[in-house]
């Protein structure tokens, strides 16, 4: 296309994605065509009047009362790689040469976070005014949207005249709850924000439980702070949440790194990061630096690539699960995302199709984030000429009709379908179950399809001879495998419960049925109230775990396996005496000295229970990086948090470890946040 179709196109979906809130094209090509675009002035020495690169997004909405901001909201100088860095330290540098007075440059890092930007207007320490960007000098008015954001002040300890901004967002955790139970899905955390934010109706925006992190003062007389730091403790201290993560320093390196370890981390974080930017701390160096017509010259958004993209839906697969229920898999144009070669995305149910409007054929947006699948969050253009997705009626594993069961799909052939029976080996064979190493998917297929090994029971009456006449199996593989089955004929009552494959009995809803019934027998006899009245077990779990262990086939299968020879340890230690006898603890975030099933353990070991959620009856969180939701929900029940280094102190190393009094560990708790806030408070 020649320089005014493409600055036509550019300036289409910039509209779309910056007022309308309905992307039609992704970042990154955004990103990809935006910069052809740089390419062509430059070849060419031409500037048309309407190029994007004239100008900040787009324009606001008409039906939203206009708002002057007190100052500029500049947009940001992009970098995409380590070269484009250093070429943007280096400008600094030589411009930063050519003052003497000014201090020496240090450098400050913080995320890039993918919501709406929010700018807050304050006068007498009263919130007046709260507005979206826009084009940077005029955005909309939000005023009574904001006011539903918790985390936004309504007043603050400053009298005078402020503009504070900062990012809009959804957390993660908070899409995925609203989703459950939402007539209409959101499609992703930023639209959901945008879109939320720019509701007429304030009650919508706060169906969302939108949050908001700040990183900016926009406008302010005689300002308390003279560089980054100071900025970010002066919004501390007037109660605005900021910006998770902040880490300075003035060794480029040093930045880089930072760099690299943001984006090593994005994935596990409750908010859809999709860069991080660098600025210049000092204030004074900032004022000297200035800025271009479009950028502030002492900052820089480093983006990543991106996590969300675009590709075509090809066809769709249907992958039948252990329990026999079908999941949709999306097998779409190969693109490179998040750092990988994905072309399978998942789709939920056929309801899930219907409601994203996709078809064969269809553009699609795709967002690999914390998930190894990605997701297929929904079409680009409704209007496209597309071939419809026909849900099956038979399985596609052993061709039973199929029935509906909710919003999903089921084959009832539980005992002959192919794909159940590998997928209940696959499950009992796991680690957190019997942990039998070397039984894969691979050599389960292998099992039914050769030696018609359908069922758990069936392992323990192998063979090495059997195992020989399999491909691929010699001598030591046939003995190791034997050898990892032998050993599992020794187990713990929840691993056994685990390994059963009861509908929604995870492992740590296994280790509180093991705990509170003690013995599989008495678990079997255990009636649907009494199983409702264990916490962590609700009224679905109950029902499966009474299904089960009235259906005649499950039955059998529990007592073949004991008959084989298993040996079940009854859960029934004395825990009392214990040091963390009676107390409730939920795991979150990334660990350094534990994985979360390890440190799970510890807390089992020493008479405490894991728990996958917060609640009420929760006694501790035990917060690791990047802990999401989960550390939300604990503040505002007041639960104690505590740091992995919390936990160890707790538990202690030393000889006298049962010594420890819940006193004393409120002690070590308290005088560690004592600690923190101390240091955090030093180092803003």
């Amino acid at each position: 296309m020649n320089m005014q179709e493409l600055v036509d196109y550019l300036n289409k979906t910039a509209h779309a994605y910056y007022v309308l809130d309905k992307p039609l094209i992704s970042d990154s090509e955004w990103d990809r065509l935006y910069d052809k675009l740089l390419l062509m002035e430059k070849e060419t020495g031409i500037q048309l009047e309407d190029s994007p690169t004239r100008r900040v997004g787009g324009e606001p909405l008409s039906h939203f009362t206009r708002h002057q901001h007190l100052n500029r909201l500049w947009s940001m100088e992009k970098a995409q790689s380590t070269e484009e860095l250093n070429a943007w330290f280096a400008r600094v540098e030589q411009a930063h040469s050519k003052d003497e007075s000014l201090p020496p440059l240090s450098y400050c890092v913080e995320y890039k976070l993918d919501g709406l930007l929010l700018n807050l207007t304050y006068e007498g320490g009263k919130l007046i005014q709260a507005a979206t960007r826009g084009n940077g000098e005029i955005g909309e008015s939000v005023l009574e949207q904001a006011r539903t954001i918790q985390d936004v002040p309504l007043s603050i300890d400053y009298k005078g005249t402020v503009e504070i901004y900062g990012e809009c967002i959804m957390r993660l955790s908070a899409l995925h709850k609203y989703n459950e139970t939402a007539e209409e899905k959101l499609k992703n955390a930023r639209n959901a924000a945008a879109g939320a934010l720019r509701n007429l109706d304030p009650k919508v925006t706060a169906s969302r439980k939108l949050s908001a992190y700040f990183y900016g003062v926009n406008y302010i007389e005689n300002a308390p702070f003279n560089n980054e730091e100071g900025m970010l403790n002066f919004l501390k201290e007037n109660g605005f949440p900021i910006v998770p993560y902040f880490k300075q320093s003035d060794n480029k390196e040093d930045i880089i790194s930072f760099v690299k370890e943001i984006n090593e981390q994005r994935h596990l974080l409750d908010y859809m990061t999709d860069g991080c930017v660098i600025k210049v701390c000092d204030i004074s160096t900032r004022e000297h630096l200035g800025y271009t017509d479009k950028f502030p010259r002492w900052a820089v958004a480093y983006k990543f690539e991106a996590q969300q993209q675009t590709t075509t839906l090809e066809s769709v697969s249907w992958e039948v699960g252990r329990t026999g229920k079908l999941t949709p898999l999306g097998h779409v144009s190969p693109i490179y995302l998040s750092g990988a070669t994905v072309s399978r995305a998942t789709l939920n149910n056929m309801d899930d199709i219907t409601r994203k409007n996709l078809g064969i054929g269809a553009t699609v947006w795709i967002r690999r984030s914390n998930e190894v699948i990605p997701e297929i969050l929904g079409i680009v253009d409704d209007g496209m000429s597309i071939e419809p997705i026909i849900a099956p009626t038979n399985c596609p594993a052993c061709n039973t009709e199929l029935v509906q069961i909710g919003a999903n799909l089921f084959c009832p052939n539980r005992e002959h379908c192919p794909r159940q029976s590998v997928g209940r080996i696959v499950h009992f064979a796991s680690k957190n179950a019997m942990d039998i190493a070397g039984l894969s998917e691979k050599t389960a297929i292998l099992l039914l399809e050769e030696l018609d090994i359908s069922r758990p029971s069936q392992l323990y009456s192998i063979t090495k001879e059997e195992l020989l006449r399999l491909p691929s199996f010699k001598d030591k593989k046939a003995d190791n495998l034997l050898s990892a089955i032998q050993k599992s004929r020794h187990t713990s009552l929840d691993a056994f419960i685990f390994a059963l494959g009861i509908p929604n009995v995870g492992r740590v809803n296994a280790r509180v049925l093991a705990k509170h019934f003690g013995s599989l027998e008495n678990l079997k006899n255990a009636s649907e109230e009494e199983l409702i009245s264990i916490d962590e077990i609700g009224e679905i779990i109950a029902s499966n775990i009474v299904d089960y262990f009235s259906d005649e086939s499950s039955i059998d299968e529990v007592q073949a396996l004991l008959s084989a020879g298993i040996v079940i340890e009854d859960n029934n230690t004395d825990e009392s005496n214990l040091l963390l006898s009676g107390k409730k603890f939920v795991v979150t975030g990334t660990l350094n000295n534990f994985t979360r099933n390890e440190i799970q353990d510890k807390i089992i070991s020493l008479g405490g229970e894991a728990q996958s959620q917060v609640s009420k009856k929760t006694d501790y969180l035990i917060a690791g990086e990047n802990a999401g939701s989960k550390l939300t929900k604990a503040r505002e029940l007041n639960i104690p948090v505590l740091s992995e280094e919390d936990f160890l102190s707790m538990i202690g190393t030393a000889p006298k470890i049962d010594s420890y009094t819940e006193n004393e560990i409120k002690t070590v708790q308290n005088e560690k946040k004592i600690a923190k806030d101390n240091e955090q408070l030093s180092f803003l």
